[in-house]
Parts: C-alpha cells; sequence; structure tokens
C-alpha cells in the first residue's frame, strides 16, 4: 500500500479528520478525564467510603448492623454493597446509551445528560449528614451508575478522534489529564481538610465540602469537551434508539460472535479490570478501617497514586511503543498480584508501608487501564464504535460489580478485611492467563483494522 493511501486509511479510521482538526479534538476529549476522574479519586477512592461507612455506623443497632429494607446489613458492608448496586444499574442504562449514540450518531448529548447527572448527584452529596447512610448510598449509586455511562460516550470517540498509530500515546495523555486534575483537587481537599478548624469547619463539614466540590468540578469542566468534540453518524438511522436498545445489545452480542479473539480480550479485561475497580474503590476503606489510618494519610496516599499515575500512564505508554501493549499489560498484571499480597501483610498504623503500597499502585494504575481502553479500540469494527464500547465499558464499570460484592461479603460473613482484600488475587491471575491466550495481531486484522507495528 502506498504512503498516500495509508493516510487516506488512517483519515478515514479517524473520522475523515485533518491533522489539526484531530488535535483539536483530542485536545477537547482529554478534558473529560480531567473533569470526571476528580470524582473517582477524591469521592470514591478517597472520601466517600470512610464517611459513608461512619454515618451507617451512626444509624447501626448494637450489633453494628443496619437494616434497609429489614435485611441485616453490617454497617461496615454498605459502601462496597452501594458500589455494586451502582454498577447493576448502569448495566441496564448502558445498552441504551450506546445504541441511542449509534443510531442518532448524537454522543454528545448523551454524554451531557450523564455527566450533569452524576455531577448532580455527587454536589448532593452536601447534604449527607447524622446517619443517613441511605441518601448516601442512593446518590453514590447515582453518582456511579451516570459515570459509567458517560465513559461509554466518551470512549467511542477515541476510534473517531486518532488513527490507529495515536491511540497508545492519545489514550494514556487521557488517562495522565485525569490524574492531574485528581492530584491537583486532592492538594486543595488536603489543605481543607487539614485545615478545617481555621475556615470555621467541623471535620464533617470539610468531608461534605469535598464531596461536594468534586461534582462542581465534574460539571465545570465538562463544558470543554461539549464545545470541541463533534457528532459523527456512523451508521445508518433506524428505529427509536430508547425502545431499540436492548435488540441492539443482543444484536452487538451475536455480532461479537464474530470476532470471537475481540470477545476473548474482552473476557479477560472484565476478570482483571474488576480486581482493579475494586482495589481503587475499596483502599480507603481498608487503609481507615483495618489498618487504622488517619484520613489525612489516606488523602496523601492517593495524591502520591495520581501524581505517580501520571509518569506511570506515559511511561507504560512508551513502554508499549517498545514492546507491545499486550505484554506491557501482563506485566502490570504482575506487579497488581504482587500488590494485593503486599496490602494483606501491611501491618497496622505503619503509614510509611502505606506509601510503598501507594506509590506501587500509582505507577501501574493508569497504564493499565489507558493501555487496555486503546489495545480494544483496535479490536472493534468500523462504524460499531459506540456499540461495542458500550460492551467494553460493561467490563470496565457495568460489570465490575462482582469485585465490590466478593470485597463486601468477604467483610459480611468475617469481620476482617484483610480477608475481603487477599481474595482479589483471584482476578488479576485469572485475567492474566486469558489475556496471554490472545492472539491480538490476528485480533486486529480479523476485525478489519489495519495491524500496528508494535501491539
Amino acid at each position: 500500500m502506498s504512503d498516500a493511501e495509508d493516510a487516506r486509511t488512517d483519515d478515514r479510521a479517524a473520522g475523515g479528520a485533518t491533522a489539526a482538526e484531530r488535535r483539536r479534538e483530542q485536545r477537547g476529549w482529554y478534558f473529560y478525564d480531567f473533569a470526571c476522574s476528580v470524582y473517582s479519586t477524591s469521592v470514591l477512592t478517597v472520601f466517600v467510603g470512610p464517611y459513608l461507612t461512619s454515618v451507617a455506623r451512626a444509624a447501626a443497632d448494637a450489633d453494628g448492623f443496619v437494616h434497609p429494607l429489614g435485611i441485616p446489613v453490617r454497617a461496615g458492608s454498605v459502601f462496597p454493597y452501594a458500589v455494586s448496586a451502582s454498577l447493576v444499574l448502569a448495566v441496564l442504562v448502558m445498552p441504551l446509551a450506546g445504541a441511542a449514540a449509534d443510531r442518532t450518531g448524537r454522543k454528545k448529548p448523551l454524554l451531557a445528560v450523564s455527566a450533569y447527572v452524576g455531577a448532580a448527584a455527587t454536589a448532593g452529596m452536601f447534604f449527607l449528614d447524622g446517619d443517613r447512610y441511605l441518601l448516601g448510598a442512593l446518590l453514590l449509586i447515582v453518582a456511579n451508575a451516570a459515570l459509567a455511562v458517560s465513559m461509554v460516550l466518551y470512549n467511542a470517540y477515541l476510534p473517531q478522534i486518532a488513527t490507529p498509530e495515536e491511540r497508545d500515546a492519545v489514550s494514556s495523555r487521557g488517562w495522565a489529564f485525569g490524574y492531574t486534575s485528581g492530584a491537583l483537587v486532592l492538594v486543595l481537599d488536603l489543605v481543607l481538610y487539614t485545615g478545617h478548624a481555621s475556615f470555621g469547619l467541623s471535620e464533617q463539614e470539610a468531608v461534605r465540602i469535598c464531596l461536594a466540590s468534586a461534582g462542581l468540578w465534574w460539571g465545570a469542566f465538562t463544558l470543554v469537551p461539549l464545545r470541541r468534540l463533534r457528532d459523527r453518524r456512523v451508521r445508518p438511522g433506524g428505529e427509536g434508539a430508547a425502545g431499540s436498545g436492548w435488540r441492539q445489545l443482543v444484536a452487538t452480542l451475536r455480532d461479537m460472535r464474530r470476532h470471537p479473539l475481540t470477545l476473548s480480550f474482552l473476557l479477560a479485561y472484565l476478570v482483571y479490570n474488576d480486581g482493579v475497580q475494586t482495589v481503587i474503590s475499596q483502599a480507603s476503606i481498608y487503609g481507615s478501617e483495618e489498618l487504622g489510618l488517619e484520613q489525612s494519610t489516606l488523602i496523601t496516599a492517593v495524591l502520591l497514586v495520581q501524581v505517580l499515575a501520571v509518569a506511570g500512564a506515559l511511561g507504560m505508554g512508551r513502554l508499549a511503543r517498545l514492546y507491545g501493549a499486550q505484554r506491557t499489560i501482563l506485566a502490570s498484571l504482575a506487579v497488581w498480584t504482587l500488590i494485593l499480597v503486599a496490602g494483606y501483610l501491611l501491618p497496622a498504623g505503619e503509614p510509611v508501608w502505606f506509601y510503598a503500597l501507594a506509590a506501587a499502585i500509582g505507577l501501574v494504575l493508569g497504564g493499565s487501564q489507558a493501555l487496555s481502553r486503546s489495545l480494544f479500540s483496535h479490536l472493534v469494527p468500523p462504524g460499531k464504535e459506540a456499540e461495542y464500547f458500550s460492551a467494553y465499558e460493561m467490563s470496565d464499570r457495568g460489570l465490575s460489580w462482582l469485585g465490590p460484592l466478593v470485597f463486601g461479603l468477604g467483610y459480611q460473613l468475617t469481620g476482617s478485611y484483610r480477608d475481603a482484600i487477599i481474595s482479589l488475587v483471584i482476578f488479576f491471575a485469572a485475567g492474566f492467563v486469558l489475556l496471554a491466550r490472545v492472539p491480538v495481531r490476528k485480533a486486529v486484522a480479523a476485525a478489519g483494522n489495519p495491524v500496528p507495528d508494535r501491539i
């Protein structure tokens, strides 16, 4: 194939845009990571787990149980159960969003709706106080599900704004933008939390302001991608999207049977990413409840994760160009397994070891997720981006309900977070084996896409 034909192929893969137009959209695209990652760091990873647990304990009976709908639940299991429930809700909504985006070509309005529902629910956490654990659980469920739906639409832009050779770098930069914003806001949160008395605030009021401000940040910076990204019709219009969403999901799954290697990658990703998402969401509650660490220690540890994750995402992007994305992801899964074993053995009340663990997480977190996203983009048949990324997002967030459920059940049954955390090793070990068995070059070609030199 001639150089001119290669260039035309790249343009078609990126929506027919010129290099300058792609760069403009890519810069706008990065800012959705910049907007919503603050929720993932400040809210989900740092504050809401320990705070919602304390609110639930305030409502608990003498045995430490709350009784939503008459069901006895340990107060310490409310948070992981709420995370699990939010992802089940996302499963129900994401197929509708993916089908609507593909059939109408209007991803941007759907992205706006899901983003602002999530931002509003997060801002509403300001009113979480006293013993209102049910309010907290409800807001968490809505915000987490809305984030998952918005990520379906956000990820579906990647094949349209970047050529195959650009995707690893563009995806990694998106994650780097997200971790940069997470680090910046965590610094502000740390100042507010540690100095709350000088601001005339109680500790609880400071936490509620940190939670609500994440929602305001999410909403404000979502305006940037909404201005820069453009909608494209990638397939002929069909019947009403909302009515055909589930039929579209069934059709997508049937179509994926024609691409078994893509399906094999998705299965591997489903397994190992369930472990990643659970570690991220449950780390702060493990540190506060099992290791007895102060909230300020958790904030600075997650801040360390954010700083190192920027370097980790960019560094693993470079490693992928040298050794291929698949090998780089496999190496990161081996590191994740060692992290969990070390976490299980971590002594209580020793912040220095928790910081060391946080540093290791930071170095592999962003890169493993960014490279998984870019690798999957090579396995999507042209013209089916949003519906395939809907299935991907089910793996990323929508089907990551199993890990938090296992974690919550582990604590429910044993009263020990150590037993809960070590059970997650199986997700990384099984994911490693499944990913290693996928012939990715053959999978890219089978999907009808150009095969990069390194993958």
